[in-house]
């Protein structure tokens, strides 16, 4: 063999392994911190105590399936690892809980933490360390801003397109309606506020006869509703606890107004068995998930599936439970971001694949929503259903 065959052969051995190695360097995970070749740590906080603790089986539920998860292999070979930490939706230790997740835990992002006002006290710190926040708990207007606030996401129905949306459903037909309100004192009850301002419009002041509002510190909001009594039309807009509190003390006083509980707040097991189902007879709602107490959902896969997840891996959970329907639902998203975004598990990609999110139709949403979200739009669930309570189950209203 002449010298330079023997060139060439080297050549070309070369230059193969030169494009070997090219290709293999550029298929190497990219990891953001708390990303290994068999971990991914992601951190949270939750109300497992205080005002709104009927909301943390959320977060017990998101565990659950990421443990349903890792048994199957989790993705790609990766294991989620959740710490979740409870701050008793108390905004400042909610900031300390989230600088122990981020500088001490040095977790990749924040998936869904609950509340309105938890969520507004670490949006900036967030946003500053350009760290994700990801899928939090809230329908406040403010963290659907991808301009100002691009590492900040939401997961449910915008506040005041419900508002707006119950108002018009609540007085259809009825244009002298009486309206009373009563609304939680933050972002949440404000937002709800407006949407139902923008729902009657130029009416809004005829209309709305009463507003009482509430802090999520109050024992009780008996003292609102007895001052709200007299209106034809009651818009509940309060968290689950209050909410509760408010069916069962327009019942014990006679009241007898066309009653609306916000979505937030139409959890069965959480607000209206706590309130009493006859207390809630003729309620209505909004509504973006199948019923699970419905005998018709229970007929369907979905249903199925979803109470032997419970079964197995929360036992001590109530599958009627609408926050562990939320967990259970914003956990599968948050899994359809990580496998979409592949190796790259860097936050900036996890926050372009997020945005990057087209009709993905979970499992107990009900049929015909989807999750949808782009570069200028986070807000992932745009539609809500009107329902109505009755014989212990929410039913679909057709409008």
């Amino acid at each position: 063999m002449s010298f330079v065959t023997i060139f060439r052969a080297t050549a070309i051995s070369i230059a193969t392994g030169c494009l070997f190695i090219s290709q293999v360097s550029m298929a190497q995970p990219k990891y953001g911190p708390g990303v290994t070749d068999t971990e991914i740590k992601i951190g949270q906080t939750m109300p497992y105590s205080g005002p709104a603790s009927a909301y943390g089986t959320a977060g017990r539920a998101e565990a659950a399936y990421f443990s349903m998860l890792n048994e199957q292999g989790g993705i790609n070979g990766r294991k989620i690892k959740l710490i979740s930490l409870d701050d008793g939706y108390s905004p400042p230790k909610t900031v300390e809980q989230i600088r122990k997740l981020v500088e001490e835990e040095k977790v990749l992002l924040i998936f869904n933490p609950l509340g309105t006002a938890p969520n507004s006290a670490i949006q900036k710190y967030l946003n500053q360390k350009r760290v994700p926040q990801l899928f939090l708990s809230s329908g406040a207007t403010r963290f659907n801003d991808p301009k100002n606030y691009p590492w900040t996401m939401g997961w449910l129905p915008n506040y005041i397109v419900e508002g707006r949306a119950a108002t018009q459903f609540m007085t259809k037909g009825r244009p002298d309606a009486k309206i009373a309100v009563l609304y939680q004192n933050d972002d949440l009850g404000k937002d709800y506020l407006r949407g139902i301002r923008e729902g009657l419009g130029e009416r809004a002041k005829s209309m709305i006869v009463a507003e009482a509002s509430y802090e999520v510190t109050d024992a009780t909001v008996d003292s609102q509703i007895i001052a709200l009594k007299g209106a034809d039309t009651f818009m509940n807009l309060a968290t689950a606890k209050f909410a509760a509190q408010a069916i069962r003390k327009v019942h014990d006083l006679g009241w007898k107004p066309n009653h609306y509980v916000i979505s937030l707040s139409s959890s069965i097991g959480s607000v209206l068995r706590p309130a009493g189902f006859e207390q809630s007879a003729g309620i209505f709602s909004g509504a973006i998930f199948r019923d699970p107490s419905d005998p018709e959902t229970m007929k369907t896969k979905a249903y199925n599936d979803y109470v032997a997840f419970m079964r197995k891996y929360l036992p001590d959970g109530d599958p009627t439970d609408l926050s562990n329907v939320t967990g259970y639902s914003i956990a599968q998203t948050f899994v359809q971001v990580l496998r979409q975004a592949g190796e790259n598990l860097t936050r900036e990609n996890i926050m372009r694949e997020a945005a990057n999110l087209k009709d993905l139709a979970l499992p107990m949403l009900l049929p015909g929503l989807s999750i949808s979200t782009g570069p200028s739009d986070y807000e992932p669930l745009k539609a809500i259903r009107p329902v109505r309570f009755d014989a212990g189950r929410w039913s679909l209203i057709e409008e």
